[in-house]
């Protein structure tokens, strides 16, 4: 583990944040797949120790229990630590309004989520996933509502296509309403699509990037196996990141999770023990040279696509030289 966790600005809050972030997905056993209580006890106090302060949970995960949970272990702490949670996805089937971008369900879950985190404000509230139906204005102009009040200090988004969220800061700007500071997006060695619009537009709009699942949902800690390599084909996701592991003598979640920091990512760590929990942190002190960088981005980039691969081609005509220079 590392001695402590170096700390990053989130976007334009002004909030300090470590540079990992504790997901608690897995904290409560409701879904068949987390830890219980005491587990997540030692996870915290762990996160907590290494100098880690930024923690996200969200009203659906273990069906409230994560937020219980989480309540009852900052609750000591509070104030130093950056509390967020997610609104958005379906929390009660026989309800359709129980899912949504509207203020009806945003009241309702930020409510729900207050009793259950004990608290009286949320340092981030997260818009879970884009609905398709609620309009940009009428969602922005709930959350800096919350904003207003003091219920929730800051705003950021996830799992929407980057036109809508450049609109939605754009919409923000123009009126003086609250705009996102961060953007949560999946994000890994096994998931690159990002690079395409995403990561482009969250760095020129200053919204800091964090990574869910950076671990590929397990597959990068070399536990899980893969199908055979077609002879001739370029490693996959996993075995680049074994193959790296292999030679510094750590492990391939650490190399992972290493590469998705120096992509100028937050990664989002969810673990189910102490034991993964520690071996997670322990990324953020391992250095891969600049062969091992290229190796494990030649394995896995993705071709950005229309209109990208045509401008370059076009910068290209003009000046050869760009050939070299990253997609724009």
């Amino acid at each position: 583990m590392p001695e402590s966790l170096r700390l990053r600005v989130l976007g334009r809050s002004g909030m300090r944040v470590s540079e990992v972030c504790l997901g608690t997905m897995t904290f409560g056993t409701e879904w068949g797949f987390g830890a219980d209580e005491a587990v997540c006890r030692e996870i915290y106090g762990a996160f907590r120790d290494a100098g880690g302060n930024f923690v996200d949970t969200a009203d659906v995960y273990t069906e409230g229990a994560s937020e219980t949970i989480l309540g009852r272990l900052v609750a000591g702490d509070r104030d130093a630590v950056v509390l967020s949670t997610k609104y958005s996805l379906p929390t009660d089937k026989a309800d359709p309004n129980s899912a949504g971008n509207h203020r009806k369900n945003l009241r309702r879950s930020v409510e729900t989520s207050l009793r259950r985190l004990g608290t009286d404000y949320l340092d981030l509230l997260w818009v879970h996933a884009w609905d398709e139906c609620t309009p940009a204005e009428e969602t922005l102009r709930a959350l800096d509502d919350l904003v207003r009040s003091g219920t929730v200090l800051s705003i950021g988004i996830s799992n929407t296509p980057a036109w809508v969220v450049a609109r939605s800061q754009a919409i923000a700007e123009l009126r003086g309403w609250s705009a996102f500071c961060a953007v949560q997006v999946e994000y890994s060695l096994a998931a690159r699509t990002p690079d395409r619009e995403l990561l482009p537009m969250a760095r020129s709009l200053g919204l800091t990037p964090c990574a869910w699942s950076p671990l590929a949902r397990g597959l990068l800690t070399g536990k899980r196996r893969e199908d055979n390599r077609p002879q001739g084909t370029r490693p996959s996701a996993a075995e680049a990141a074994a193959e790296v592991a292999a030679e510094l003598g750590t492990t391939p979640a650490r190399v992972a999770l290493a590469w998705v920091l120096r992509q100028g990512l937050l990664p989002v760590l969810g673990a189910r023990t102490l034991v993964q929990l520690r071996d997670n942190l322990g990324a953020v002190d391992l250095r891969l040279d600049d062969t091992q960088l290229e190796r494990l981005d030649a394995a896995t980039r993705v071709r950005p696509g229309y209109p990208h691969d045509f401008l370059r081609e076009r910068r290209a005509a003009l000046n050869p030289a760009a050939l070299n220079d990253p997609p724009r």
